[in-house]
C-alpha cells in the first residue's frame, strides 16, 4: 500500500527598498527531501520572482532663491548758495553812567611767583596813567592778601604823578602770600579807615585784579555771586572790574606746562559779570588791555572795532533797536557816535569781516 503524503509549499519573502522603487524576491528551493519525523515532504521552490514597487520618499532639496530688498538711504547733496561773505562779529558794551571822577584799585598778587611780572605790571600802570583823563582820578595799589590790604595806607596817585611815583608805591606796598582778592577788596573798602579818606561815593570805581593763581577767598566773599552782589551795590551802576590772570590752557600764552597753569576762573567770572576786560597774564604787553580797561569807565563817544569790517555790513543797535547816529572811520577802524548813547545803554555793533590770512571768508 502506498502512503500518499500531503505536500506544503513554503514561500519566504525578502523586500528590498531601493530609491524610488523596490524589488521583491521570492525564493523557493526546489527539491524533494525524505520525510521527516512529521511525515511531510518539504519542497523548496528555488525560482526567483522580481516585483517592482513604487514608493514615495520625501526629498529635501536646497534651492537658492534671489531676494530683492529695498533699503532707504539718505543722500546729501552739496549745493552752493549765494549769500553774504565774511564771518560775523559783534562788539558790544554797556555805556557807563556819567560820573564825577574815577577811583582805581589795583589788587595785586604779591606772592613769590609774581616777581617775574614786575616789569609788565609797571608798564601796564604807565599805560593806564597815560590813558586816564587829565583830571579827577585817583589810583592805589594793594596786596590781594587781606591781612595787608586792611592796613594799607599809601596816599593815592593823582593827576600829575608819573611812572616813578607808581614804582615807589609798588615797591613799598605790603606783601603777603595769600591769594584772596575778593576778600582783600572787601576788607580794604569796609575795614581800612584810610580808604575812606580818598575813595568817593559819587565817583566810578575800577578794580584791576592781577594774579597768576585762582582767587581763594572762603570765609568772606566765598563765592563769585557774593562778591559781585556786594560790589555792584557800591557805586550805583558805575562799578567796573578788569583782570590780568591765567587763562584756559587752550588759549593761554604761558610757555610752561599745562598742569602748572592755575586758571583765574573766579576773577574772570566776576570780570565778565561787569562786562570788563580780561588780559592774559603771560601776554608780553598788557598795554592794549589796560587801555581798554581804562576807557571802559568813562562814557564812550566812540568805539574801536575788534576786527576790520566789510564797511557796508556794519549795523548798530542800542538797547535792541537800530541806531543810525554814527559814522565809521576806516583810518582808525572806529565807530564815532554823533549822538552819545545814554548811560547804562547796551550798545551792539555787528559786522562781517574777512579772515586776514587768506582774504576769504
Amino acid at each position: 500500500m502506498i502512503n500518499i503524503f500531503t505536500t506544503r509549499m513554503f514561500r519566504r519573502f525578502t523586500i528590498f527598498l531601493i530609491s524610488l522603487g523596490a524589488v521583491v524576491s521570492c525564493f523557493t528551493d526546489y527539491g524533494i527531501m525524505k520525510p521527516g519525523e512529521d511525515n511531510y515532504i518539504y519542497v523548496y521552490d528555488t525560482a526567483v520572482t522580481t516585483v517592482e514597487v513604487e514608493v514615495e520618499v520625501p526629498v529635501e532639496v536646497e534651492v537658492e532663491v534671489p531676494v530683492e530688498v529695498i533699503v532707504e538711504v539718505p543722500i546729501y547733496i552739496e549745493v552752493e548758495v549765494e549769500g553774504d561773505v565774511g564771518e560775523i562779529w559783534i562788539d558790544s558794551f554797556r555805556q557807563p553812567n556819567e560820573v564825577d571822577g574815577i577811583d582805581i584799585l589795583w589788587v595785586i598778587d604779591t606772592s613769590g611767583s609774581m616777581h617775574r611780572y614786575d616789569d609788565r605790571l609797571l608798564a601796564g600802570i604807565e599805560t593806564m596813567l597815560a590813558a586816564l583823563p587829565p583830571t579827577n582820578w585817583r589810583l592805589v595799589m594793594i596786596s590781594n592778601d587781606p591781612s595787608y590790604a586792611v592796613t594799607e595806607s599809601e596816599f593815592p596817585l593823582v593827576p600829575g604823578d608819573d611812572i616813578d611815583d607808581a614804582t615807589s608805591m609798588y615797591t613799598i606796598m605790603g606783601r603777603g602770600g595769600v591769594e584772596r582778592g575778593f576778600e582783600a577788596v572787601y576788607e580794604y573798602i569796609t575795614a581800612n579807615p584810610y580808604a575812606a579818606t580818598w575813595m568817593r561815593a559819587d565817583a566810578a570805581l575800577l578794580v584791576v585784579f592781577v594774579s597768576d593763581e585762582e582767587e581763594q577767598s572762603y570765609t568772606v566773599m566765598p563765592t563769585v555771586p557774593d562778591f559781585t552782589s556786594w560790589y555792584s551795590s557800591l557805586r550805583g551802576g558805575s562799578s567796573f572790574i578788569s583782570s590780568i590772570v591765567n587763562q584756559e590752557p587752550t588759549i593761554s600764552m604761558c610757555p610752561w606746562m599745562v598742569s602748572s597753569i592755575d586758571v583765574g576762573n573766579r576773577y574772570m567770572d566776576a570780570t565778565t559779570y561787569f562786562a570788563g576786560i580780561v588780559v592774559d597774564i603771560c601776554e608780553e604787553d598788557w598795554s592794549a588791555g589796560v587801555a581798554d580797561a581804562t576807557r571802559s569807565v568813562a562814557p564812550h563817544e566812540d568805539w574801536e572795532l575788534t576786527k576790520t569790517p566789510i564797511e557796508d555790513s556794519i549795523v548798530v543797535f542800542i538797547n535792541g533797536s537800530p541806531d543810525y547816529n554814527w559814522v565809521y572811520s576806516a583810518i582808525d577802524n572806529t565807530v564815532y557816535f554823533t549822538v552819545i548813547p545814554s548811560g547804562s545803554a547796551l550798545v551792539e555793533i555787528g559786522y562781517r569781516y574777512l579772515l586776514p590770512d587768506t582774504g576769504t571768508p
